[in-house]
């Protein structure tokens, strides 16, 4: 069904031709009566028509856009790389002092984690057992997992398993973090429900190669690497259930959540390969793309929020109002990895009373100029400069790094592109050893968008 099709014509309201007129059609300054008797002319019932026809099409387009296709490609590609390998880099560092920070060793012992996830009912699996093994096993899982799905591979089971990777460190030792872990462990949750290896993925990889295999009239060989992932992740579910592991809560909790995702990857895989028509396909693919277009809202809306209540909270500092807020945390010695540097950035007034209210102003403006693309690419620009130089600066680097994640939902569509394409040439000219290889470019005629070439419609058009 096409965009134009489908859009019903508004009904004509009941009215009483004018005596002489009964039969044939009104002229243009023809004149009709309303129930209420008062005159009505064609002219404000065409305009009426055509007001409501045009209302009738924005709303078809606007229901086909949500529900035809995953918004933002390469922007969620960007967080779930952007995430994942903030995560992955945190957890290699803190590798040495990893039981100090989440396992037996720390300060936060058993019994306390116990008491708080008692009270609060957060997820964590590294509360299933007090064995170091155990702790072992998760936190090489989270690891792995986090690596597996910066590079995009099986994305949907890898999205969940980082973020039970997240949730079992973070929820056993809540006061580990700078801040970034906050941001993290928010963002870990609406990765699930996001369609992110459309593109820069292994996952997009393999599709487009059986593409190109059925086009030559190749016959690829089935999944099994799919099915055997599923098995065994609904075995391990499964024995966790029985075993009493997974906390059922309100309206099932956790354990429906995690059974819900799992049954839900198992109808997809079903319907894929066994449908014998799209109608399934399309209804399944229509409210995948509602949750991951709904997930992107929530991301979007999460980083809005974080910089605008920062920002009025800062407004009703004194340090911010007279401008001296930027000196002091740069001659503290936690956040003082520089000193000299640090000097020299506070040796000028004028320029810490400049950056104090910039990063005001930039903070609480950012969410209303998410409607002007110039402005807001501006502002964009300044914020992931500004949490660079607080990794730097300030010794923060993982809070920066998850920072500049979140801020990349908002970077423009056609910049990603422009990125790829040139990492795309890094990677080519790195493994050609002096050649040099000519990078095809897009056919003439064929600038789909990656969704639109993978699913030519799927949705309603109204």
């Amino acid at each position: 069904m096409e965009h134009g099709e489908g859009v019903r014509q508004a009904r004509l309201p009941r009215t009483a031709l004018v005596a002489g007129d009964r039969g044939r059609p009104g002229g243009r300054h023809a004149r009709h009566e309303d129930r209420g008797g008062g005159p009505v002319s064609s002219d404000d019932r065409t305009g009426t028509l055509e007001s409501a026809s045009r209302l009738d099409r924005k709303l078809a387009r606007g229901i086909s856009r949500v529900t035809g296709a995953a918004l933002g490609p390469y922007q969620t590609a960007v967080i779930r790389i952007g995430f994942a390998a903030t995560w992955l880099v945190f957890l290699l560092r803190e590798f040495p002092h990893r039981r100090d920070m989440y396992g037996p060793d720390g300060p936060w012992s058993w019994d306390l984690a116990q008491q708080l996830i008692a009270d609060n009912r957060a997820f964590t699996a590294l509360m299933w057992s007090d064995s170091l093994i155990w702790f072992e096993i998760v936190y090489v899982l989270a690891v792995l997992s986090s690596a597996l799905l910066m590079l995009g591979w099986r994305t949907r089971a890898m999205s969940v398993l980082f973020m039970i990777g997240v949730l079992s460190l973070q929820n056993r030792s809540v006061f580990m973090g700078d801040g970034g872990d906050n941001v993290i462990h928010l963002m870990a949750i609406y990765l699930v429900f996001t369609r992110c290896g459309q593109v820069w993925s292994l996952d997009e990889r393999r599709e487009r190669r059986g593409r190109e295999a059925r086009a030559r009239g190749e016959r690829s060989g089935p999944d099994r690497v799919g099915p055997a992932l599923w098995g065994v992740l609904g075995f391990l579910l499964a024995a966790a259930t029985l075993a009493g592991k997974v906390d059922g809560g309100f309206l099932g909790g956790w354990l429906t959540f995690f059974w819900g995702l799992w049954a839900a990857q198992g109808l997809w895989w079903l319907v894929s390969h066994r449908a014998r028509t799209a109608e399934p396909r399309i209804f399944l693919d229509v409210l995948a793309n509602l949750l991951h277009n709904a997930a992107l809202f929530m991301i979007m809306a999460e980083a809005c929020l974080i910089y605008a209540t920062a920002g009025w909270y800062k407004i009703q500092g004194s340090r911010w109002q007279d401008g001296t807020a930027v000196y002091y945390p740069l001659h503290l010695d936690y956040f003082s990895p520089w000193p000299a540097l640090a000097e020299l950035l506070t040796a000028n007034g004028t320029l810490v009373m400049l950056v104090t209210y910039g990063t005001v102003v930039v903070q609480v403006a950012f969410p209303f100029t998410l409607f002007n693309r110039r402005v807001k690419n501006v502002l964009l620009a300044a914020m992931i400069t500004e949490h660079a130089v607080i990794a730097v600066v300030l010794g923060l680097p993982f809070f920066s790094l998850a920072m500049i994640a979140a801020d990349a939902v908002f970077l423009p569509s056609s910049f990603l592109r422009r990125l790829g394409r040139w990492a795309a040439r890094a990677r080519v000219r790195l493994f050609s050893r002096g050649s040099r290889p000519t990078i095809p470019g897009p056919r003439k005629g064929d600038q789909r968008t990656p969704e639109k070439a993978e699913h030519p419609h799927v949705g309603f058009t109204a």
